[in-house]
């Protein structure tokens, strides 16, 4: 186990520093700052490695067993979310740089927390953890182009130059490579795998908070700025797309326990893969995680503010 371990750690390092955010480093003039380019990369690594550690080939077969259900949730997620995200982008509001980070969000797949939250309001997780390994193989090729097309929208000319493919590859050396490494660990040694994944788990939620808490921190100024408009903008994004997904499903007649799966799934978005696009893209100029991971890293925080009503209403009523 503890060969295991050391193997799959060191294999994170190694992502983490080919994967090191060089476009937003071209962009500034300060020195590389050791947060941004090694504990936010490692931090999101290890947080997806956690979500590996915890599947198997086995959790992609709901995309055949259950087609319908997964279809709902995959259009809302792919589709629905990132025009419902443009229209809040558009109409709140939002400078330029925040509009785009909004856009970030809405382009992330779920986490580990979906998965949770699944489980916690009686869905089904089995339906969960596949919406959320599919899609976050996905999104390594959606996030870049509908956020290079957003930057362009909403800067104009001044957005920076950034190469889309090189951000596609960088994201599945941070998301996908890791989600890899963590099914290979739990495909060649399951009892390590069950007895590190507690305290991987553990691990992975400290290092979510502690990057939300550094994101807001970070740009506590542009924060109370904008919050008038920011706050409002991701509450209404959660709100719809939890009430987007819970009503589609139910529309196309899909039991209470899927369509609360396919509503977390699509109102619950990974807010570290959102903290730390922004800071491959766009460094801040003092240094810190750019403006544009601050719509990730409020979201981070009020989401759990939005989910708990939905939460009690559906453990209150256990509709299974």
């Amino acid at each position: 186990m503890k060969g295991v371990s050391v193997a799959a750690v060191s294999a994170l390092l190694v992502i983490v520093l080919i994967a090191s955010p060089t476009q937003a480093q071209d962009q500034c003039e300060e020195e590389g700052n050791v947060i941004i380019d090694v504990i936010l990369p490692l931090s999101l690594a290890f947080i997806m490695f956690s979500l590996g550690v915890g599947l198997t080939t086995q959790d992609f077969s709901m995309v055949f067993r259950e087609p319908k259900a997964f279809g709902i949730g995959l259009a809302n997620q792919m589709l629905v979310l990132p025009i419902v995200g443009f229209a809040i982008a558009t109409l709140s509001g939002l400078s330029p740089e925040l509009a785009v980070g909004v856009m970030i969000l809405a382009c992330c797949p779920g986490g580990v927390t979906s998965n949770i939250l699944t489980k916690l309001a009686q869905g089904d997780t089995a339906l969960s953890i596949s919406y959320t390994a599919v899609v976050s193989v996905a999104s390594v090729i959606t996030l870049p182009l509908i956020v290079g097309l957003s930057m362009d929208h909403f800067m104009g000319e001044s957005a920076p130059d950034i190469d889309i493919l090189e951000l596609g590859v960088q994201m599945f050396l941070l998301t996908t490579l890791p989600v890899m490494i963590g099914m290979l660990v739990r495909n060649r040694s399951p009892s390590a795998a069950n007895s590190m994944e507690k305290g991987v788990n553990m691990t992975a939620a400290v290092l979510f908070v502690i990057i939300v808490l550094a994101a807001i921190g970070s740009e506590w100024g542009t924060l109370m700025e904008n919050i008038g408009t920011l706050g409002p903008a991701v509450i209404a994004l959660n709100v719809l797309m939890l009430t987007i997904g819970y009503q589609s499903a139910k529309v196309l007649d899909l039991p209470s326990i899927r369509a609360t799966t396919v509503s977390i799934e699509s109102g619950i978005q990974n807010a570290t893969v959102g903290i730390a696009v922004g800071a491959l893209i766009l460094c801040s100029p003092d240094g810190g995680l750019s403006t544009l991971s601050l719509p990730a890293g409020v979201y981070g925080v009020l989401m759990y503010l939005v989910i708990a009503p939905f939460l009690y209403w559906r453990v209150s009523t256990s509709e299974n």
